[in-house]
């Protein structure tokens, strides 16, 4: 795993993006924690991401831009003046707009727009990527490079590193049940 900066990230942004798009899983930093990632529309790598994380549930997305929630989900747009933020909004998704296995056999999907300089390089990006805490299910998530599981970083291509976070995961407001909060 290549740990990096967001400097020698933003020096080389294409190169990493081309790595997104490739296929490459990534950890990145957000608003509240550091988050493991891929291209969400990529079925080989989001397989991937969910046998090392140990995961069957659903999993969250950050999105390009409220514009791209309007066209991809069905939401009353109140709920965006929440992003960007600390929230994960629980949406009726349309089809098409990630891979199946982003959240299998469910028209619902987390989307978030971290309020951090990462969601400008996602914006660019154009498609949305996972976000999820780094960590294996039930195990706690990571808040350091030296506390990532080694089993989870011999599959990551690079981290932005952004030193120790101390946030906590993002809020989750289910919007398809008028705004009910779930705790983690």
């Amino acid at each position: 795993m290549k740990i990096i900066t967001k400097e020698e990230f933003e020096h080389e942004k294409y190169k990493y993006q081309k790595l997104i798009k490739e296929g490459a899983l990534f950890i990145y930093p957000t608003d509240t924690i550091y988050g493991l990632s891929c291209d969400a529309t990529n079925i080989d790598a989001v397989r991937l991401l969910r046998e090392i994380k140990q995961k069957e549930g659903p999993l969250s997305v950050h999105v390009p831009s409220k514009e791209w929630i309007k066209e991809h989900c069905i939401l009353d747009e109140k709920w965006l003046e929440k992003l960007p933020g600390p929230y994960t909004l629980i949406v009726k998704v349309k089809s098409g707009a990630v891979c199946k296995l982003v959240n299998p056999g469910e028209r619902t999907l987390g989307v978030r727009i971290p309020d951090h300089w990462t969601s400008k390089c996602v914006e660019e990006c154009g498609f949305p990527i996972i976000t999820t805490s780094v960590n294996k299910s039930s195990e706690n998530f990571m808040t350091s490079a030296e506390s990532i599981d080694p089993e989870i970083a011999i599959h990551i291509a690079f981290m932005i590193s952004e030193g120790e976070k101390k946030g906590r995961p993002s809020t989750i407001i289910d919007t398809t049940k008028g705004g009910v909060i779930k705790q983690r």
